[in-house]
């Protein structure tokens, strides 16, 4: 089986927010919903940078992008009363029906990486009179959650995710965590890396090169 993931290398990330501008305008997203966000490590909110360690001798500095972790084991999947999140049992991916949502959050509540996922209250408003980015893109609905893709519309036509497409560093990389030869696999096999909140048990498809 084909098991999708991205590996993030922390080391050649400039916090250009490049990526998170992809995403937003690939998939129309509406006004002040992300679904792919850059932190510093120390914390802060997105667009605010901040530094930790030490002054003047030891202060230390780095990007986290942050969106969906399409975990292996997800935890809004087993909570989700009416079955609008699931794993695509053909490439691992968590997806989301709208059509299906009923507006619940509970996927929102039990999900462990706070802020991945965001509910439209209203009718989704735009800057624009007009659509952005692919036509084939999924049709933001009003009461219902969404989250990061893994931009399916482009992946299920063998194109890698906007958010990779674009990055200015390259330092996202998109493949099957599942086929030895791919280029995550191999990446991951050469340097050292992480995962987020892997004590919480849902095994993220999502990795850190440290």
């Amino acid at each position: 089986m084909t098991r999708y993931g991205m590996v993030i290398d922390t080391k050649k990330c400039i916090g250009c927010h490049v990526c998170a501008m992809a995403c937003k305008t690939e998939n129309n997203l509406p006004n002040d919903v992300w679904w792919n966000r850059i932190f510093t490590d120390n914390g802060g909110e997105m667009g605010f940078d901040m530094v930790g360690g030490s002054y003047p001798d030891n202060l230390q500095f780095g990007y986290i992008p942050v969106a969906c972790q399409h975990c292996e084991n997800p935890a809004c999947v087993k909570v989700c009363p009416v079955g609008a999140t699931y794993k695509d049992p053909e490439t691992g991916v968590v997806r989301q029906d709208y059509d299906k949502c009923i507006g619940c959050r509970m996927c929102m509540s039990a999900c462990p990486y706070n802020g991945v996922r965001s509910f439209n209250w209203e009718e989704p408003v735009f800057h624009m009179d007009y659509a952005m980015g692919s036509k084939d893109a999924p049709e933001h609905q009003q009461h219902v959650v969404e989250k990061c893709t893994f931009c399916y519309h482009r992946t299920s036509q063998g194109i890698e995710p906007a958010c990779m497409h674009l990055c200015v560093g390259r330092a996202r990389f998109w493949g099957d965590l599942d086929d030895p030869t791919s280029e995550v696999s191999r990446l991951l096999a050469e340097r050292s890396h992480k995962r987020l909140l892997e004590d919480r048990g849902t095994e993220p498809s999502t990795y850190y090169l440290v």
